[in-house]
């Protein structure tokens, strides 16, 4: 700028960029001088272009733009009022035909319709409308800027509901502004020229407004978020960054869809939109790995399919006929054009992919029917929180009957409070003789408003002494929901009366009961860390235990077993051991990852073994993991459905059976519960996953009988069993 001294020809595109940087700056640090210089330069930029210049109508954008944020950040009104009429002079200056005219008329109708929040003067609500209208007439129908018209639209006509307005301004009920309202979202939201993150974004604020105004459209709103959920992690190239992009999203979106659904009374529906909505993360995983889970026989020609459809998918987030910095290409015909050949490409692979067998209902919500045979072994009891309901509820699912959905007295915020609760009792008086009172009072409450009305109901379903199991949703997933019960002489408690396992999906359930050959002899690995990468102390435990598991397997040629301990238990010697071996052990330092769950861990000697290796890894054929470690089962709040957790990565990635924790465990606890599970599971020589969930059961009561040497509660309960 300061070599474009007044005079010179170029000194207004100075000021422009000079304004512009200062304009970046203050969205990043907020300093309120960069804002007001920027609207200065913009000012004299706007002097050095007088009317009949051919940049003029864009340095009053400019001008506009940057008021309308001093605005935003101050609430100035004569900042607005001056936006306006900068907007309204650039609109003048772009008449019919002129290509920037439609955006004109999107800056002029937002700023009117800001000016009307604050204002309440219906002719500026009238005039945004009418000039919303307009501007979509004049882009073409794959336009992607139609999206944001769309939007825009949907929220002038909000505004037009909620201040009582009817469509000519005047007082009254208008009841057409809202379903206008829900028209625009729903068009935004399907409108596939947008791209694939626009019309998610859109789609959930369809969703949103919809369930604040009990539309008639919140249902539909649900699906099609799940669906272009889907559709957007399947684009989403990395593990890494589709956890990172769930955080962006609402994390009880498919316990909000379900509950939406049970109260039109559809209890089938709510269970298809929870498998639909939830582990989604590891939906795309197996998806990406189903050329090695039988599909040997054209493996080549899915994983072309995979590849081919994911290339797409990234493609079609990009919207067309727009450059990289979003303003519109020379040729925009044929930018559309190649936007529709996109599109109809992708459709054609989508339907190649479904013609396989297993894939059918690719990228379409599960069927009811087909949910059901998860169900096949015992009762499902899914536990729905939604944060949008004032309630809890429960549907239990059976194989053969239709669901039953219950209706639990608790509620959204109650459940988080009990969560906290029990996070601060673990481990409070947790010596033998410690009565552990905060615990039990939380697990009792765990039992009134969340286990004794579902066990209730199981009476008809599921005899006494059989197996259930869990899928807890959102907040349920941080509850020992297993361990619930009255606490007191001869109280009730549910492991008194079931058999608890837990899965994450019923999805995975149906794929942990696959069978496949097994070998004659039982590979078995033990793998232990005593002194891993970094470690301050050792874990005495370790060699006992891998030494005691030994002791309790039958021995060759049932089971062939194997030991990786010390220094020889590394990571990249662990990771053979794991593809190699069909049983696991883990007795090591566990560790979850609450900022990157991916990285949650069992610490080796040389670096960590993590979830992420894990789920690179195909264990299809794996019957057992007994994960002797903390942590292992607990998730991540942030994205609670998505269950990432190392015990749950195992299962994923193929393991049919396993035991995790939810907690810290104790090296006593261990030896002794290891003890007692093993010689349940396979004490007459017979090694049979499947048995996994009853030798678990029966060992926690064994311990639980032992008066001569007591266990604290927290530890009694620590362990939880997962899949078949």
């Amino acid at each position: 700028l300061a070599l474009h001294p007044v005079g010179h020809p170029h000194r207004s595109i100075s000021l422009h960029n000079f304004a512009a940087q200062l304009s970046t700056r203050f969205d990043h640090r907020g300093n309120a001088e960069d804002l007001d210089q920027a609207i200065a330069l913009h000012r004299e930029a706007l002097a050095l272009r007088p009317v009949g210049h051919t940049d003029r109508s864009s340095l009053l954008n400019n001008l506009a733009l940057s008021l309308s944020t001093r605005f935003e950040h101050r609430g100035n009104a004569e900042d607005l009022d001056q936006a306006i009429a900068l907007h309204r002079e650039a609109l003048a200056l772009r008449p019919v035909g002129h290509t920037d005219r439609s955006k004109s008329l999107r800056d002029l109708a937002n700023r009117l319709s800001t000016r009307f929040d604050h204002g309440g003067n219906p002719e500026d609500l009238n005039e945004s409308r009418e000039n919303l209208r307009c501007a979509l007439t004049l882009l073409t129908q794959h336009d992607p800027h139609r999206l944001r018209v769309f939007m825009s639209l949907a929220a002038v006509n909000l505004s037009f509901h909620r201040s009582g307005l009817d469509g000519t301004g005047g007082p009254g009920e208008d009841t057409d502004s809202l379903n206008a309202a829900m028209h625009h979202f729903k068009a935004a939201a399907n409108f596939v020229p947008g791209g694939l993150l626009r019309r998610l974004r859109a789609s959930l604020s369809w969703t949103w407004y919809a369930g604040q105004h009990r539309h008639g459209t919140e249902l539909e709103s649900y699906v099609t978020s799940m669906q272009l959920m889907d559709v957007y992690m399947s684009a989403t190239a990395s593990v890494s960054s589709r956890q990172s992009a769930m955080k962006d999203f609402p994390s009880t979106l498919a316990a909000d869809a379900a509950s939406c659904a049970l109260r039109s009374g559809d209890v089938c529906r709510a269970v298809e939109l929870l498998e639909q909505g939830r582990t989604i993360i590891w939906t795309q995983m197996t998806r990406l790995r189903m050329p090695l889970d039988n599909l040997q026989t054209y493996s080549d020609h899915a994983a072309a399919l995979m590849r081919r459809f994911r290339d797409l998918s990234s493609l079609l987030d990009r919207p067309p006929a727009s450059h990289a910095d979003g303003t519109p290409s020379v040729n925009v015909e044929a930018a559309d054009a190649r936007y529709r050949r996109l599109v109809e490409d992708w459709n054609g692979v989508v339907e190649e992919i479904r013609k396989i067998e297993g894939f059918s209902r690719f990228l379409l919500p599960p069927m009811f029917t087909d949910l059901q045979e998860a169900a096949r072994d015992g009762p499902i009891i899914m536990l729905i929180a939604s944060n949008l309901k004032s309630s809890c509820d429960a549907i239990i699912i059976t194989h053969t009957q239709p669901p039953t959905s219950i209706q639990l007295p608790t509620d959204f915020e109650k459940l988080g409070k009990l969560v906290l609760e029990l996070q601060e009792a673990i481990g409070k008086d947790a010596s033998p003789k410690g009565n552990q009172i905060a615990l039990i009072k939380a697990l009792r409450k765990v039992w009134d408003d969340v286990i004794h009305p579902v066990v209730e109901n199981l009476g008809g379903f599921a005899p006494r002494g059989s197996r259930i199991w869990w899928c807890p949703t959102s907040l349920f997933n941080f509850l020992p929901l297993h361990a619930a019960g009255e606490y007191k002489a001869n109280g009730k408690s549910v492991s008194q009366q079931y058999i608890s396992s837990y899965t994450p999906s019923l999805t995975a359930l149906m794929r942990a009961r696959r069978i496949h050959d097994r070998n004659p002899s039982v590979p078995f690995a033990a793998i232990g860390q005593n002194l891993p990468d970094g470690a301050s102390f050792t874990l005495e435990g370790v060699e006992p235990e891998l030494d005691l598991v030994q002791s309790l397997l039958p021995r060759p040629p049932t089971v062939s077993f194997t030991k990786i301990t010390s220094v020889d238990a590394t990571k990249s010697r662990a990771l053979c051991a794991l593809q190699d071996n069909t049983w696991l052990h883990f007795a090591c330092h566990g560790t979850q990852n609450y900022t990157d769950p991916f990285n949650s861990a069992f610490l080796m000697r040389d670096q960590p073994l993590s979830l992420l290796d894990i789920t690179q890894m195909d264990l299809s054929r794996h019957e057992f993991a007994f994960l002797s470690a903390c942590e292992t089962a607990v998730g991540d709040f942030a994205t609670p459905d998505e269950v990432i957790h190392l015990a749950a990565g195992l299962q994923f990635a193929g393991v049919k059976s396993v035991v995790g924790t939810l907690w810290k465990v104790d090296d006593s606890t261990v030896k002794r519960l290891v003890e007692a599970f093993y010689t349940k599971l396979c004490g007459d020589g017979k090694m049979n996953s499947r048995r996994a969930a009853r030798a678990l059961h029966q060992a926690v009561f064994s311990l639980v009988n032992d008066k001569d040497n007591p266990m604290p509660l927290d530890q009694r309960i620590v362990f939880i069993h997962i899949g078949a």
